[in-house]
């Protein structure tokens, strides 16, 4: 057996070049970059054998270490699973920094190979520079962080080691019932050390997709329930995007006559004007989805892990008699919430169960009923989005500018705060992968770092990412990787001075306005902190500017269209005005005992809606 001696960093490097993957007739690398920030625990190593390939295999650099896993992680989102991206980093603080971005991942079931760097395996000179010890276990060190938020973590201790712990991780980032972050650790004398590994282990893999199949059980169980129902309602999920099953839960839907409603991860699998789209669910959803919910005596989730905000916290199927059915690819899903568990592909699962079904339709009157709630459902739209004209712009008012700006062929990019609420109630998606918002993690500092990577994936579209200030403030830097890239965006930044979602939620809870917005913060002096945004974003290369008001911002999205390179766009909004319709109850907790009347008061209202949620 030949064998080519290689450093394990080497070897890792070709490994991993050699992955390639089938989409549509194409063979394409499944990993077609590394982002990269170098230090001592991975530049001698990694850095040396991915600058031997980096004409072959790009490596990016990064600002931040969690950013650049979200940008990873969104260009996963955004190939639909199909193709990954590689983070590495230096020890310590390099390391540790993606722990965040790994949580998201693994919340999100979306894949991302994370390699941080690791002290030394051979312990001399311990302790290194930023080694973390723990005084009791000396095989613990900062990367253990990652075991809890890893679908697959492996610490490599010997060269030899990457024959079997490499395929692993491969087969977890494609698997799509355990899809999630892997995360391989590599002490730095370890990268640097050489072995004879054999050639076969560099020989170029093609990867298929392995598609779920149908039990005939559940399915037949399914088919039983669905053809009893008189009120069936779809909830279409992430899931549907990533089996590629959009145009098939079209064709299922109207076929057999059944309203779809849609996940925050779910939302663009339809378009927004399909005949049987009822619009968003949950406690961000519209009152035509709630509404049908509440009163649905079967529904089918499909790729959904059924979520908190999706099922008002196990209050929104109010009909005692309603059914479950939860078509999805992973059992631990598919077993929620006492459902029927169909497990199977979503695309798979749905042309089976329209097999197995037939002719047969939900009545006409439930159809009729979701479109003429529809019909009323659209006005609230227009009325909420449209330019009064008069006081400081709402979050809704600008997300109608941005979605009046884009095109069939834009994607919209959110992550936090209010706006995500706005966006999954009012945005009107065209087409698959027009709308982009991580609320798995709901974390605060995705949105630029998102926008870059669903604009590698998808450089032909136009990629709008809106994004509060609170979260602009939290990570900003990788404008400044765009624009070094060339990788252009166009960054709505809605000023509201402050946290204005969680502002209005402790309000909500009856409690006093308090550290949310700047003014209800400590400061000292005579003002709260004026924060130039457009000038900011100008010096991290941006064209940039500042305006007043819906028409200005209209304007200013017509030169940001025009432009080629990243475009900022600040406009001052209003903290305390949020879309009221739609929506349902969200569980909260609210203190048993307060000095504040208010919060009293909320607290005997939490109980009344605590008697309608489902254990």
């Amino acid at each position: 057996m030949s064998t080519r001696r290689l450093t394990m960093a080497q070897a890792l490097v070709r490994f991993l070049m050699a992955q390639k993957v089938s989409i549509d007739g194409r063979l394409e690398p499944l990993i077609p970059g590394v982002w990269a920030i170098f230090g001592h625990g991975n530049v001698a190593g990694l850095g040396e054998a991915l600058h031997q390939v980096k004409d072959t295999l790009p490596t990016y650099r990064a600002h931040n270490e969690q950013a650049m896993a979200h940008a990873a992680i969104a260009f996963a989102k955004s190939s639909n699973r199909q193709q990954l991206m590689a983070c590495t980093t230096s020890i310590g603080p390099g390391a540790t920094n993606m722990v965040t971005a790994a949580a998201l991942a693994h919340v999100n079931r979306l894949p991302v190979l994370l390699l941080p760097g690791d002290t030394f395996a051979s312990r001399a000179p311990d302790p290194v520079l930023q080694q973390i010890e723990n005084f009791s276990d000396p095989t613990i060190t900062a990367n253990d962080c990652f075991r809890p938020v890893s679908r697959y973590w492996d610490r490599i201790i010997h060269p030899e080691q990457l024959l079997t712990s490499l395929p692993q991780a491969i087969q977890v980032l494609l698997d799509p019932v355990n899809c999630g972050p892997v995360t391989l650790a590599l002490p730095q004398d370890i990268q640097a050390q050489a072995y004879d590994f054999p050639e076969q282990f560099f020989a170029e893999c093609v990867h298929q997709p392995r598609p779920v199949a149908v039990d005939v059980e559940a399915l037949q169980a399914a088919v039983a329930i669905l053809k009893n129902a008189e009120k069936p309602l779809i909830i279409a999920g992430g899931g549907v995007h990533y089996a590629a099953a959009c145009e098939v839960l079209s064709q299922f839907a109207e076929r057999h006559s059944i309203p779809v409603a849609e996940t925050q991860a779910g939302k663009s699998a339809l378009s927004w004007n399909h005949a049987c789209n009822v619009g968003a669910i949950g406690v961000t959803g519209s009152s035509v989805a709630n509404k049908l919910a509440a009163s649905a005596d079967v529904v089918l989730v499909i790729g959904s892990r059924l979520q908190d905000f999706t099922t008002g916290s196990r209050t929104i199927f109010a009909n005692k008699q309603c059914r479950l059915i939860a078509l999805n690819v992973a059992p631990f899903d598919a077993n929620k919430h006492g459902s029927l568990p169909l497990v199977a592909d979503a695309a798979l699962g749905m042309n089976a169960l329209s097999n197995s079904l037939g002719d047969w339709a939900a009545a006409a009157s439930w159809m009729n009923e979701a479109r003429k709630a529809m019909e009323v459902w659209n006005l609230v739209v227009e009325k909420n989005t449209a330019d009064s004209g008069a006081g400081l712009a709402t979050d809704a008012q600008v997300v109608g500018a941005v979605n009046r700006a884009a095109d069939t062929n834009s994607v919209v990019v959110c992550a936090a705060g209010g706006l995500p609420g706005e966006l999954h109630k009012l945005w009107r998606a065209s087409r698959p992968n027009g709308y982009h918002v991580e609320y798995g993690f709901s974390c605060m500092g995705y949105e630029i770092a998102g926008g870059l990577g669903v604009k590698m994936a998808l450089p032909q579209r136009e990629v709008f990412v809106v994004v509060g200030d609170g979260s602009y403030l939290m990570m900003n830097s990788e404008i400044a990787t765009a624009v070094m890239m060339n990788k252009k965006l166009i960054l709505v930044i809605l000023d509201n001075r402050g946290f204005g979602c969680i502002n209005r939620l402790q309000q909500a809870c009856g409690g006093a306005p308090f550290n949310n917005l700047l003014k209800d913060s400590f400061y000292e002096g005579d003002q709260v902190p004026a924060i130039d945004f457009a000038a900011h974003a100008a010096s991290l290369g941006a064209v940039s500017e500042k305006v007043a008001s819906i028409s200005e911002l209209e304007q200013a999205l017509l030169r940001a269209k025009a432009s080629s390179t990243c475009y900022a766009i600040v406009i001052d909004t209003d903290p305390a005005v949020t879309t009221e319709e739609g929506g349902c109850w969200w569980d909260v907790a609210v203190p048993e005992v307060s000095e504040r009347e208010q919060v009293v008061n909320k607290h005997r209202e939490y109980l009344i809606y605590k008697k309608n949620q489902h254990q």
